[in-house]
């Protein structure tokens, strides 16, 4: 179609396949005795089957669609799940091995135990096995970790 004449029905390639297809089978009906009418009659029969076929054709469709959409749904849970999993076993790693440095360095870094072992260990712990930060959690954590600096400073033997 062109801009000037938006009326005009398109005309198919008679290389397509189906086109030479229904010109061989429409040469064929009109080789037949009763021509036209019997052409008409018989399309009139084949419409119904026509319709149920292509009924049986979008349900069809319909089902694969809905396999696929709940094969793609499936795969996502797989993957949240297996990103859970790493993230706790990954944090709780992390949590025993700041716990860990932590009291092995209490007696020659107190502020470095203090540090590792107070409040910020709880807070990353809360991020990556949790999944969870929130801006005023993080405000306590950080006086948390001010308290327990001043407090473990004042207790310190010279």
């Amino acid at each position: 179609m062109n801009a000037d004449n938006s009326s005009e029905v398109p005309v198919p390639q008679v290389d397509q396949p189906a086109v030479l297809a229904a010109m061989e089978l429409a040469m064929k009906w009109g080789q037949t005795p009763g021509g036209p009418e019997v052409l008409q009659m018989a399309l009139g029969a084949l419409e119904p089957q026509l319709k149920r076929e292509h009924e049986a054709l979008l349900r069809k469709l319909s089902m694969r669609e809905k396999a696929d959409n709940q094969r793609a749904r499936a795969e996502r849970e797989r993957q949240q799940l297996q990103f859970r999993t790493t993230s706790l076993i990954v944090g709780a790693i992390l949590s025993v091995a700041m716990l860990a440095a932590g009291v092995y360095v209490a007696k020659d870094a107190w502020w470095l135990a203090c540090l590792l072992c107070g409040p910020s260990l709880i807070s990353m712990a809360a991020i990556t096995i949790l999944r969870r930060h929130d801006k005023e959690a993080m405000r306590s954590v950080a006086d948390a970790a001010k308290r327990a600096t001043s407090a473990a400073s004042q207790t310190q033997t010279p």
